[in-house]
């Protein structure tokens, strides 16, 4: 890279600035920050699984590289269409901070029955709803400033973990769930870096990328493209790498009522090509199950 500052493409959020703070570390490299509005952002007062569709917090931010308004995107995984545009080049992932979900507020435990807990997530609400039935609860959107100051009375509110460390605020977390009890969204955790697909920056940026959360959200997203799901649908997945061997549990919601699709299996994967054939073996399984 030359001396002159990497222009950066990302959302406004405290958040997601605080992530490009992350790469601008990783890079070693001076950044200039365009902070761009996205569908997500300015349509706060519909719940996202009612605006439907993927890419409603990344659209806006990847047409600034490939305007040439900037040289790179960063995201939250979580937030990427699983299909990448072929004029672009999803570089790779910084290495993945936890995954999981946490509450603020009441913690688990406490939680009253009846109690409401706040999130704008389909998928949140169901595995949630698996675990306690009686829970009520009500949608919730904004940057995560906004839904703090939006605790429900008694209940709680559903967060990222990573995003509450990475704001400093990680003593906000009344209870962390485990996996096994709330499966991460796709990509949870991990920060993407996305540039043009002809862009002399690739190999730079990919040298800063981390391999494992590499093989790990390639797997997941994989799994997702099989879907065709995005946040209007009640799925997840959650992939880590263990002594060379890639741990995919995936998981996608049933008829109202009716049991969900929940699998884990394990294979050795020593390049992305094998973690996307894996996660999609898992993805046609799902889609098998949910079409029969």
């Amino acid at each position: 890279m030359n001396s002159a500052a990497l222009r950066v493409a990302t959302r406004a959020s405290p958040l997601a600035l605080a992530q490009v703070d992350l790469v601008e570390a990783a890079l070693g490299h001076r950044v200039e920050r365009v902070a761009v509005s996205t569908a997500g952002d300015r349509h706060t007062g519909v719940a996202l699984h009612q605006l439907g569709g993927q890419g409603l917090f990344v659209k806006e931010v990847q047409r600034a590289v490939l305007e040439g308004v900037a040289d790179i995107a960063v995201h939250s995984a979580k937030d990427l269409p699983s299909i990448t545009p072929s004029d672009l080049a999803l570089v790779g992932y910084l290495e993945r901070a936890d995954p999981r979900d946490c509450l603020v507020g009441t913690g688990w435990s406490d939680l009253g029955v009846g109690a409401t807990v706040a999130t704008g997530s389909v998928r949140r609400q169901w595995l949630l709803a698996e675990l306690r039935p009686d829970l009520r609860f009500v949608d919730l959107r904004g940057n995560m400033a906004r839904r703090l100051e939006q605790v429900p009375a008694g209940g709680a509110v559903v967060a990222a973990r990573a995003a509450l460390v990475r704001l400093g605020w990680a003593d906000r977390c009344a209870s962390t769930f485990s996996t096994d009890e709330l499966l991460p969204q796709v990509g949870q955790g991990a920060i993407a870096i996305e540039c043009r697909a002809d862009s002399p920056l690739r190999a730079q940026l990919a040298a800063v990328c981390d391999r494992t959360t590499g093989l790990a959200v390639t797997a997941e997203r994989a799994y997702l493209e099989q879907l065709g799901a995005g946040c209007e649908i009640p799925v997840a997945a959650h992939a880590r790498v263990v002594g060379g061997v890639l741990d995919l549990e995936v998981w996608l919601a049933g008829e109202p009522g009716a049991a969900s699709f929940r699998r884990r299996e394990q294979r050795r994967c020593v390049d992305a090509n094998g973690a996307a054939e894996f996660g999609a073996e898992l993805g046609h399984a799902a889609a098998a199950w949910r079409d029969s």
